[in-house]
């Protein structure tokens, strides 16, 4: 199971979540007025810091829509995934795939709203494109997308597999105590891993060490 941990800004950050045991930590980039929204340099040094740990990979997380502008930040040892944290439709996903070099994986959000996806009856269209696999994540109140901290209905989760051929992450005010909720996701074969940002942070607002390696210890308990 993977574990990706999200909104890091700082190589002790980076370093810190490698250390939780993590997989992957998400990098913000086109993420206008986002809190750990990096410039495109810095994008590129935290990148560089994630594979020097030598278990991370680095993952673009944007809302933005031009494809040429995000396949130049894959290349040359940019990261290695990009999540495409928007309403962005399948053509999108179709030319970033025709852009991007092999190996590079995308991850297209779909936004849940209570017990209805936006996207649902995109899910094909988006595989058709080149999505190598999903992230599931709750909508909150008033339409804010993305670190909502809102969590989403274990059968509403597996109900959106279903209808996948993909894997798919789940997102949405995960943490340490609430794996529970959600053994029809666990169970479910197209289960891929976590996405985590709140529940890893400690008081100061910051990505901990700490925090981070409870939630992965409890969500990789067997």
């Amino acid at each position: 199971m993977l574990v990706k941990i999200c909104g890091a800004t700082s190589a002790a950050e980076v370093r810190g979540v490698a250390d939780a045991g993590a997989d992957l930590v998400g990098l913000w980039h086109g993420v206008p007025g986002g809190r750990a929204d990096l410039p495109a340099g810095r994008l590129a040094d935290l990148t560089a810091e994630a594979r020097a740990t030598g278990r991370l990979e680095a993952v673009l997380v944007t809302f933005a829509t031009d494809v040429e502008a995000l396949a130049g930040l894959t290349g040359a040892g940019g990261p290695s995934w990009i999540q495409l944290h928007g309403y962005q439709p399948p053509g999108t996903v179709r030319a970033l795939r025709a852009l991007v070099p092999d190996g590079v994986r995308i991850v297209k959000v779909l936004h849940v709203d209570g017990g209805s996806c936006v996207e649902a009856r995109l899910i094909g269209a988006y595989e058709r494109a080149g999505a190598d696999c999903f992230l599931l994540d709750a909508v909150a109140a008033g339409g804010r997308v993305g670190s909502t901290g809102a969590s989403l209905d274990d059968g509403t989760v597996t109900g959106l597999a279903d209808r996948m051929q993909r894997p798919f992450l789940l997102a949405g005010g995960l943490g340490a105590g609430n794996r529970h909720r959600f053994a029809g996701t666990r169970a479910h074969p197209r289960f891929l891993g976590i996405d985590v940002d709140s529940a890893a942070r400690g008081e100061d607002g910051l990505l901990a060490a700490g925090s981070a390696a409870a939630v992965t210890r409890a969500w990789r308990a067997a």
